[in-house]
């Protein structure tokens, strides 16, 4: 929120202050970027591939491909 000269609060998204949740979240979003930069630089992509094949293929499998299922049917803004 920010106040106007009005006193007035308006809701604002400030991209340079603080986590905002929603589809703002400029603060998740730049450490999860910061995050995939650090992955591929330090050459693990493969390394992870693999870790994630493995559980596929593992005893989580059907967990994570259900869970994978959930998050495509779950609603969304867009999809209302």
């Amino acid at each position: 929120m920010t106040n106007t000269p009005d006193s007035k609060k308006t809701n604002t998204i400030d991209p340079g202050h603080g986590d905002r949740g929603g589809e703002g979240n400029y603060d998740a979003a730049r450490r999860y970027d910061a995050g995939v930069e650090k992955t591929v630089k330090d050459g693990r992509t493969e390394e992870l591939a693999e870790k994630a094949k493995q559980a596929l293929d593992g005893e989580e499998g059907d967990a994570l491909r259900e869970a994978e299922q959930q998050g495509k049917n779950a609603e969304t803004p867009a999809k209302k």
